[in-house]
């Protein structure tokens, strides 16, 4: 898989012509180096995933969720798989 990257001055054909090119790869438009959007081929992401993984409220719950781990300990995932497991 090829990552394309534009600068946002260089991206300047319309976007149904890059979306024609997104299933090659992702195209990374960049401002002054830094990402600001991405154009990928949809038809290998699900959506739901998507959606959660961009938005801030669910980010900021995982967040807390991870740090409260941290701190106060818990079931490890590979634990947790076990005793579902076991039922």
């Amino acid at each position: 898989m090829t990552v394309l990257t534009l600068d946002i001055t260089e991206a300047t054909k319309p976007l149904a012509e890059y979306a024609q090119k997104a299933d090659l790869g992702p195209i990374v438009i960049t401002a002054d180096g830094q990402p600001l959007a991405v154009i990928i081929d949809a038809e290998a992401i699900d959506l739901e995933a998507l959606s959660l993984s961009t938005n801030p409220q669910f980010l900021n719950l995982i967040e807390k969720s991870r740090k409260h781990q941290e701190k106060e300990g818990g079931i490890s995932s590979d634990e947790m798989r076990r005793l579902l497991q076991s039922q």
